[in-house]
């Protein structure tokens, strides 16, 4: 016999039709499932954090500074000691010191712009045919920062002249936060001694990414400027003068300090003998030349000490004089045993103190 509808309507009921009853006995049953966020009891113990990696860095670099402890406070008294000399003495002192290095530099990182030619251009804007002008300028920029001005630390991306460009693909890190982070881990090695985090710093340039044609250049200049952050005299460390051993990058981190200070030894050295020249040089000048009136010969004077190289359109633009005055100047110094032409041209001839 076939059932009626009512009969079927009372014994089932409908599966698509639910009550609020039917709901919080469905999500009983669900016991499996997380309660929320904010009635879930905080009753496990904390899990361990992981270190920053830039702890485990720093704590590296301590360990190789506290390695070569006596090494690195003998560098740091020479260091003082062309602090202390520079502070006494002209001006024009740093500015040779940093056209020396600034040469030396350049043949470290591939450019090898001679002493002559970055005279030429950082004076006076001349260059040959064969000539890179981006070397120049990268060279030239060195001397610019290792003359003076304001340091990396207050601002990375001024200090190289680098910016960002108005537009910037989404995927791409911008060069102020990677200039930004390197800063940082500088600034949290402050325990260090600023020798050992200058050379840090120079092997973590290109971690940090800020490497491109000109980093080495760039990061041996900002590092220069960090290790001589504390001095009055001295603007920056000497690093490639004495070689530039201490700038090759290979081992561990005691092994890159050790090379480091090593390097820098040898460049401080060279820097103290080069002003003893000088100054040997200066007292012997003004002696020889007490018997010429004017003001070109002490103007000459001058500019021989800042330069290594002087040709005579270089001296006419920086003493102000007359080119006859000047050359008569040089020639006369010149058959004095002061100076001597170092070219062997007729024209384009320069000249360098004699020792």
């Amino acid at each position: 016999m076939k059932p009626q509808a009512s009969a079927l309507t009372d014994d089932f009921d409908d599966p698509l039709i639910t009550t609020e009853e039917d709901e919080e006995a469905h999500e009983e049953d669900l016991w499996f499932l997380p309660g929320p966020l904010d009635e879930e009891p905080d009753d496990l113990p904390p899990g361990p954090r992981a270190e920053p990696p830039d702890t485990a860095v720093i704590e590296d670099w301590a360990k190789a500074e506290s390695v070569h402890a006596a090494r690195l406070a003998r560098v740091a008294g020479r260091l003082g000691a062309l602090d202390d000399r520079l502070l006494r003495g002209p001006k024009g002192w740093r500015h040779r010191l940093a056209l020396i290095e600034a040469a030396n530099l350049s043949w470290v990182a591939g450019d090898r712009v001679s002493s002559d030619r970055l005279a030429l251009w950082i004076s006076m804007r001349l260059s040959g045919a064969q000539d890179d002008p981006n070397a120049l300028a990268r060279v030239g920029w060195a001397v610019r920062r290792l003359t003076g001005g304001p340091g990396p630390k207050a601002d990375l991306a001024a200090f190289l002249d680098r910016r960002d460009p108005e537009n910037i693909e989404g995927s791409a890190e911008r060069f102020e936060d990677r200039a930004g982070g390197w800063l940082d881990v500088m600034a949290a090695a402050i325990q260090l001694h600023p020798i050992t985090r200058a050379c840090m710093g120079f092997h973590l340039w290109s971690l940090a990414g800020l490497g491109q044609h000109s980093h080495q250049i760039e990061a041996a200049v900002t590092a220069s400027r960090f290790a001589a952050s504390d001095g009055s005299g001295v603007i920056f460390a000497p690093l490639a003068m004495g070689g530039a051993g201490g700038l090759r990058v290979s081992g561990l981190p005691a092994e890159r300090l050790v090379r480091w200070l090593d390097g820098m030894n040898s460049a401080i050295l060279a820097a103290m003998r080069t002003l003893d020249d000088i100054e040997a040089w200066n007292g012997r000048a003004e002696n020889v030349m007490e018997q010429l009136s004017g003001r070109t010969p002490a103007a000459l004077r001058k500019v021989l000490t800042e330069w290594p190289l002087v040709s005579a359109p270089m001296a006419e633009a920086m003493t102000r004089a007359s080119r006859s005055a000047v050359q008569r100047n040089l020639a006369w110094m010149e058959e004095s045993g002061l100076i001597r032409e170092v070219t062997g041209h007729g024209r384009y001839r320069m000249w360098c103190i004699a020792d």
